[in-house]
């Protein structure tokens, strides 16, 4: 896709490149993210519960990898990713927002994301102590209401994108 055809290819192992469809998940509804042979890899189900908004993040035989629920009663906007019941990450909307939408994606044990550029148009970047580790972009996809996601070699793709799923829920209307 894009992220990493700047680096030589031997200084890094080939980022992992997926498709995902935009603003198509509603709570209830369920989408698949295929990899870049457009194969399904990932399912993304929406289930509505009392209290808070749950996604469950599925391979494709159904096993269930991460949850995200949202965090209500909170100053800000929050959606806990979770792992066997413990939470692994949290996904925070940044309270100081000069010119763009910025969210933080901290990781449990230490770590974290800064997530900035145009979320809202789905062209933006996750970064890691100041280096570019997973990128976002519509401009990959002629096909409407897509975006890609590529992650960078040696980072956990299914949190990036459990992640990117997350920003994509609080970022869209109501």
């Amino acid at each position: 896709m894009g992220l990493l055809r700047h680096r030589d290819q031997d200084e890094a192992a080939p980022a992992s490149a997926y498709r995902m469809r935009e603003k198509l998940l509603a709570i209830g509804d369920d989408f698949w993210i295929e990899n870049g042979a457009g194969e399904r890899i990932f399912k993304v189900n929406g289930k509505a519960l009392r209290v808070r908004d749950t996604l469950k993040f599925e391979d494709t035989s159904g096993h269930e990898l991460l949850s995200i629920q949202e965090r209500k009663l909170r100053i800000r906007d929050t959606m806990a990713i979770e792992r066997d019941g413990n939470t692994v990450a949290t996904v925070r909307k940044a309270m100081i927002t000069p010119l763009r939408e910025r969210y933080k994606v901290e990781i449990e044990g230490g770590g974290e994301y800064e997530v900035k550029g145009n979320l809202v148009e789905h062209e933006y970047k996750f970064e890691r102590d100041g280096h570019d580790v997973a990128e976002v972009s519509k401009r990959w996809f002629r096909v409407r209401d897509t975006y890609g996601v590529e992650v960078a070699a040696g980072e956990d793709d299914i949190l990036v994108l459990a992640a990117t799923v997350a920003i994509d829920q609080m970022t869209g209307p109501g």
